[in-house]
């Protein structure tokens, strides 16, 4: 089972990316599913996460009002719509499946991660 993030790029200050995640297996379902980024030089952070359905949902302090998460179970892939973007929103975003039955928000309960999408907030 793998996953595969995509959708990351260059963009302006206020500009919008949707990042997709697609997981390879048929058990995406059964698994919360969460979102994280790293920036250079800094711990990889927890971003948004969504449960087995897209009802619940949470984000961090940063994101909130502006990103939102959300999942196609039967298209096995998880989305992150970023909007109103900032420099500090400039990372390598991950996807990441958690081993428990709830969101959480340190990268320790997660068994399976994408490889990455870079996103770069910049004028």
């Amino acid at each position: 089972v793998q996953l595969q993030a995509s959708g990351g790029g260059s963009v302006q200050p206020g500009g919008s990316l949707r990042l997709s995640c697609t997981h390879s297996g048929r058990t995406f379902s059964s698994y919360p599913m969460s979102w994280f980024r790293q920036a250079p030089g800094k711990e990889r952070e927890f971003v948004a996460g969504v449960g087995r359905n897209s009802y619940d949902t949470a984000s961090a302090d940063s994101v909130k009002g502006r990103f939102t998460i959300s999942r196609d179970n039967p298209k096995n892939t998880l989305y992150l719509q970023m909007n109103s973007l900032k420099p500090e929103d400039t990372g390598v975003y991950y996807c990441a499946r958690s081993r428990l039955n709830r969101v959480e928000t340190s990268p320790r309960y997660y068994d399976l991660w994408g490889r990455g999408t870079q996103v770069t907030v910049s004028s």
